[in-house]
């Protein structure tokens, strides 16, 4: 049980991490502390929060944990801002989907109090945002990455990673240059895509009869351009060298099926098409027995 939570930025992620433990009873109190005054006002007033704060000093006395969920680009100002209020037992995370530049701002700020900061990263999201997108299972059967410190106690670690599994998530620990690394490649590059073909084809003359008649396909391969453009451009530039060689990477796969393309070479464009394809259907399948319940793995001889 968590006595008091602070959650600095309650709109879809921050808000749904309330409501996990709300939901779990894994918390007596959250605290709502948010920029926005109407944001904080909505919180309080779907129940997200139970008090909102736009004072740190008042938000955090007597807090056991705090999360930031805020973009990333926000993380020293919002750290500066919360460090004369820390008590020495408050435990601090973030849910940043960046790693190696949050904590580089970190230690910057919080100096040998470096310890009470638990970097972390919840593998989850909606294409919409803000307090009302805010739900109490987004977390469940989801992964959670923490980057733990060489400075964190081992206690310290494991309360956060209590508290994101009360909310029904997965734990996984990746050091933040491997976190970067791999988020690069299969999240960062595939949100730059999605807000590229959007704004490739919004920008055409006949756009609206584009629109027109998109459909399901389009839709799910788009999904995720509805999310904030504030957080991903901090995301983006917060990660900029290994979203760049993921980048360059795919303008070469690119480059290639054009090749193929433009000599009406079928067989190459088929074999491309059917590695992925085997690729992805053996990726559903791990996820699929991953998340199949205990007894039903039992049952089929895994």
């Amino acid at each position: 049980m968590f006595d008091k939570v602070v959650i600095v930025g309650a709109g879809l992620i921050g808000g749904s991490f309330a409501l996990g433990l709300k939901a779990a009873g894994a918390v007596r109190t959250v605290v709502g502390l948010e920029r926005s005054p109407q944001a904080l006002a909505r919180a309080l007033e779907l129940g997200i929060v139970d008090e909102a704060a736009t004072d740190p000093g008042a938000a955090l006395a007597g807090a056991d944990l705090v999360l930031v969920a805020a973009p990333v680009a926000q993380t020293a100002a919002i750290l500066a801002s919360l460090l004369p209020h820390l008590d020495a037992h408050t435990i601090v995370t973030d849910a940043g989907s960046t790693k190696s530049d949050v904590v580089a701002a970190a230690r910057a700020v919080l100096g040998e109090r470096i310890g009470q900061f638990v970097p972390g990263h919840p593998i989850a999201g909606r294409e919409s945002n803000g307090p009302d997108a805010a739900i109490p299972d987004l977390y469940r059967g989801k992964k959670v990455v923490l980057s733990a410190l060489p400075e964190n106690d081992g206690a310290v670690v494991a309360r956060v990673a209590e508290a994101w599994r009360r909310c029904g998530a997965i734990i996984h620990m990746l050091s933040a240059k491997e976190h970067d690394r791999v988020f690069a490649a299969v999240s960062h590059l595939p949100h730059l895509l999605a807000y590229a073909l959007v704004d490739d084809i919004a920008n055409k003359p006949h756009a609206e009869l584009l629109f027109q008649y998109a459909a399901s396909g389009f839709r799910d391969f788009t999904r995720i351009a509805g999310s904030s453009p504030e957080m991903w451009r901090d995301i983006s530039l917060a990660n900029r060298d290994a979203l760049l060689g993921e980048l360059d990477a795919y303008v070469a796969q690119l480059s290639n099926l054009r090749t193929h393309l433009a000599a009406a070479d079928g067989p190459a464009l088929e074999a491309v098409y059917a590695n992925a394809q085997r690729a992805r259907c053996a990726w559903i399948e791990a996820i699929e027995a991953a998340e199949q319940p205990p007894a039903a793995a039992q049952e089929s001889g895994q």
